[in-house]
């Protein structure tokens, strides 16, 4: 099919010039708090309105903003965080994205693909870490279609460490037609993401030149409402900060938001907001660099705009930012994560191809060796030459899960929503009411339990035993509070696992 027949059909709804119009004016002071006011009563807003927040830059309007995304969050998600870890596991690419590590012209880069073994062994590396929720990360090349992409995930769900095995996997990879989505659905997905990096067109062509898939600005745009009328219903969408002004990327996910509410009566389940970061061969145009005080106005602007939509935070950034940012209304967050090709497992196992990618050669064999020979590396250990960009924070899961419960939060490994048939507007059902904290707050604290017992070192399980008795207390219902220690018992002394409701 020729360049730009794919996306026939497909509505462009990102009209740079309104965007670009509506954050001109900064508002009065009674129009930013009446958007503040339907923020508070859990409304999802408009383009224009989530505008009124951005205009909004005097340090009082900032401060009660970013005070206002505390309190929605807490009054929507409560202090729980759910864990996951990325598991990159191909590195071919035929795009050439003038920010990503993997782009094909790299000569730099590791072309490496794991096989079924590869994939078992860092699965259960993972596993042995705790993790019981995955997304599967892929670059965009022929080899990588809908049916590898679906026969890599029953390996994941295959493999067991014990009796622990991976309860959901996410996908993150390359825009797919209905047939290919159907494919994916079949192993059970969890989300599936397509981040449109901008949703500026003309910095979208520049980044993403030559007339490959990924050039094709409405095939992108059009991924995920494709994968909806397949049949999948969580769907993650995402912009890559840094590639232009952070304001418009900001409205861009708002309006795609509000297009998946129209068209299909829920938005995305997930938001993704990284932050462009070193990657190996590139270097940064540095005039759209978000700073952290605009990223903490961002996530918080965000959390506003979508109420019910999951807010990730990833290992792109460091221990520190993750620390403060985690407030201002994120859901989800990555630990333990490593995004080297193989890098999870204790003994490397992947020898990597190198030069430009080519779309003609041969399947690659990857050799059990230890493939660290000709690295790039960097500091803290990573090496860029097999990552996509360099990460931020390198903490162990441990290290983290023990941090978010000093500081407060519930950490949770929960899956029960994909599994009990609560996602798309099913969900909504549950959230916009608030029934949702019913599910999702014993839930965490059983998922916590396991970690505790299984996985946990000593100080760990000491802080979060403390936390599990000090959260049980707080619980309203005599009823509730009775099952949940239920079932925290049966976790610790009768060795039950996965007891969810």
């Amino acid at each position: 099919m020729k360049f730009g027949e794919l996306s026939r059909g497909a509505v462009d709804f990102i009209d740079d010039g309104r965007l670009h119009g509506l954050f001109a004016t900064p508002p009065d002071d009674a129009h930013f708090e009446d958007v503040l006011a339907k923020s508070m009563a859990k409304e999802p807003l408009s383009p224009a309105e989530t505008a009124v927040l951005i205009a909004a830059d005097g340090p009082e309007q900032v401060e009660r903003l970013c005070e206002a995304a505390r309190e929605l969050k807490r009054q929507v998600y409560g202090n729980r965080i759910v864990l996951f870890a990325p598991l990159y596991v191909g590195s071919r690419c035929i795009n050439d994205c003038g920010y990503c590590g993997f782009r094909r012209s790299n000569w730099d880069a590791a072309r490496i693909t794991l096989d079924h073994d590869q994939i078992r062994e860092q699965v259960t590396a993972l596993l042995e870490m705790g993790h019981k929720r995955l997304i599967v990360v892929f670059g965009e090349h022929p080899r990588y279609d809908a049916r590898f992409i679906a026969d890599t995930m029953r390996r994941v769900y295959s493999v067991r460490a014990g009796e622990a095995g991976i309860r959901r996997v996410s996908v993150n990879a390359a825009p797919l037609d209905r047939e290919g989505y159907a494919i994916v659905m079949e192993p059970g997905i969890g989300v599936y993401q397509v981040f449109q990096e901008t949703y500026h067109h003309e910095t979208y062509a520049r980044y993403h030149p030559g007339k490959k898939h990924k050039s094709d600005y409405l095939w992108r745009l059009d991924a995920l409402s494709r994968a909806q009328e397949a049949g999948i219903e969580d769907v993650g969408i995402g912009a890559l900060f840094g590639l232009y002004d952070w304001r418009f990327e900001v409205l861009g996910l708002v309006t795609h938001a509000c297009h998946f509410r129209e068209r299909f009566g829920a938005g995305p389940h997930t938001v993704s907001f990284p932050r462009l970061q070193p990657a190996s061969g590139i270097r940064l145009d540095e005039q759209w660099l978000v700073s952290d005080a605009d990223f903490k106005r961002l996530v918080a602007i965000l959390r506003l705009a979508v109420p019910y939509t999951g807010m990730i935070l990833t290992c792109r950034e460091s221990a520190e930012i993750r620390r403060e940012i985690l407030q201002f209304g994120i859901s989800q967050i990555d630990a333990g994560t490593r995004l080297e090709l193989g890098g999870y497992s204790r003994q490397r196992t992947v020898t990597p191809a190198r030069g430009p990618e080519d779309t003609e050669a041969p399947p690659l064999t990857n050799a059990d060796t230890d493939g660290t020979a000709d690295s790039e590396s960097t500091a803290g250990g990573q090496e860029l030459d097999r990552e996509q960009f360099r990460l931020g924070d390198m903490r162990s899961l441990d290290e983290v899960t023990r941090q978010l419960m000093e500081d407060g939060h519930v950490p949770s490994f929960c899956t029960a929503c994909y599994r009990k048939g609560r996602t798309g507007p099913a969900f909504m059902e549950f959230a916009a009411p608030g029934f949702i904290q019913k599910f999702c707050s014993p839930n965490a604290l059983s998922t916590l339990q396991e970690y505790l017992v299984d996985y946990a070192s000593p100080e760990t399980r000491a802080a979060g035993e403390k936390l599990i008795q000090r959260e049980v207390e707080r619980m309203p219902a005599e009823k509730r509070k009775a099952a949940v220690l239920d079932r925290l018992k049966a976790i610790r002394e009768a060795n039950r696992r996965d007891l969810i409701v």
